[in-house]
């Protein structure tokens, strides 16, 4: 077969997939338009497409059904293989005419060869990271969701997910994800006018606006923009000015078709003394989650990390890394960073034994790390058949009462999570009301002997799903 006769079978996959629906025009502007027949060989089909996002995301989605496809319509398997090709199709896409149609980036990159130096030459945005973008966030099934989403975002600013909340623990990689959206619009769309800025920034700058009375000056800075990033919005509760004052900025953006995005490290119902009025605005738009990486993701960061270092690092020293360090990215990288710092400074091969001593501090404070209080409040529930609904509501029943306690004890024990924190997470609770249950344990124990026996079972349960 010749090359054309490859490129036509692409072709007809492609549209026997639209024609059937399995292949809806949004997933096919959003992931095929940007990918290319680059040739056919033998065993082989090669697709150009414009990143390693581009490329693990088609394979995630598409791969199985693609070829599939080709082995149907040519009769023999044949694989699919991926070339990254920056800007593979841009040069050739025609700029969009019909001002109903929504511009994609792709368009306005192609409208003239003036505007594709433009943004090739365009200078780093001052308050991103420049290596927060798409092609260096990891994708894992603990984020995929999160980072199509963040995509397709980047590709379409202000349209059907807005406003965009992050939520997750820290370390998981929303700050990234966030910069990559605005990294990605700076970029390509050169009318964009984008700010990220974070919530305790925001507070301040507001404050000081008061105090110098310049709050018209304020307001104008994030209400004519064209992307408003904000980090970590849970800086907010007890706010209330402020929340007041970002109410109405959301309002204008909004209405204005102009795109929020924000992270959170809980989900907005989660949020306390915050005006339902904002709260509602972010639940407005899309919400997703950021959960731990598994085993793979962990891996595959990793090894994506070792690709701008210069030190050879065995892949089992990697593997030992990703099975002890399951509580975030960040302490991934900090564990890689500091063999790295070992094999320079001490000059030594980095073996398995070598990194087991040199981290054996970090593997045994992050199995602590990774126990949260929702984990405990699960286990905890599912053993004394209540649920975590249960634990953190108001009913004071026998049934309800002694598991509660248990749990606000066992968390107590093995976390470091203060009073305070721990009667938060109990709907609300003071943190005399914390110390209350722990003792009441604590005397149960002395005078009950089966007690014990039970609490070590949980915590033995609560450290395996760790």
């Amino acid at each position: 077969m010749s090359g054309s006769d490859y490129n036509l079978f692409w072709t007809e996959i492609v549209r026997q997939l639209m024609e059937e629906g399995n292949l809806s025009k949004q997933e096919h502007d959003m992931w095929f338009r940007n990918m290319e027949f680059i040739k056919g060989d033998g065993d082989f089909l090669t697709l150009g497409v414009p990143s390693n996002f581009y490329r693990d995301q088609v394979k995630q989605r598409y791969l199985n059904l693609l070829e599939s496809r080709l082995h149907d319509l040519t009769g023999s398997s044949m694989t699919i293989n991926f070339e990254i090709r920056k800007n593979n199709r841009q040069a050739q896409e025609k700029p969009i005419t019909n001002q109903a149609q929504v511009e994609s980036p792709e368009s306005r990159l192609s409208s003239s060869p003036e505007e594709h130096t433009q943004a090739a030459d365009r200078k780093p945005h001052r308050q991103l990271r420049q290596d927060y973008d798409f092609d260096g966030f990891v994708i894992g099934n603990n984020n995929s969701f999160a980072a199509s989403a963040a995509q397709a975002i980047g590709s379409n600013p202000g349209g059907a997910y807005n406003p965009f909340l992050i939520y997750g623990g820290v370390g998981l990689g929303k700050t990234h994800l966030m910069q990559s959206i605005g990294n990605s619009i700076h970029y390509s769309m050169m009318d964009k006018k984008v700010v990220y800025i974070t919530a305790e920034t925001f507070i301040n700058e507001f404050i000081h606006s008061i105090k110098s009375e310049t709050q018209s000056q304020f307001k104008n800075k994030y209400r004519k923009v064209d992307v408003l990033l904000i980090d970590d919005i849970h800086d907010l509760q007890n706010k209330k000015e402020t929340q007041e004052e970002l109410f109405h900025t959301f309002n204008a953006l909004y209405d204005a078709k102009k795109q929020l995005v924000f992270t959170c490290d809980r989900p907005p119902s989660e949020l306390r003394n915050f005006t339902d009025r904002l709260k509602s605005r972010f639940e407005r738009g899309l919400n997703v989650d950021l959960q731990p990486p598994n085993f793979e993701t962990r891996y595959a960061i990793l090894r994506k990390k070792l690709e701008t270092i210069s030190t050879s690092i065995p892949d089992e020293v990697l593997e030992l890394i990703a099975r002890n360090v399951t509580t975030n990215i960040r302490d991934l990288e900090s564990s890689l960073t500091k063999m790295v710092a070992y094999a320079d400074l001490v000059g030594k091969k980095i073996t398995v034994e070598v990194a087991q001593q040199q981290l054996k501090g970090t593997f045994t404070s992050t199995l602590t790390a990774n126990i949260t209080i929702d984990r405990v409040q699960r286990v905890v529930s599912e053993y004394f058949n209540v649920t975590p609904a249960d634990l953190k509501g108001k009913k004071r029943t026998k049934q309800v009462t002694f598991p509660r306690q248990v749990a606000m004890f066992i968390i107590r024990e093995i976390t470091d999570y203060s009073t305070t924190e721990i009667g938060l997470e109990f709907g609300g609770r003071d943190h005399t009301t914390v110390m209350h249950s722990c003792q009441r344990i604590e005397d149960r124990m002395k005078g009950d002997p089966t007690l014990e026996p039970t609490v070590g079972e949980l915590i033995r349960s609560v450290k395996e799903r760790s």
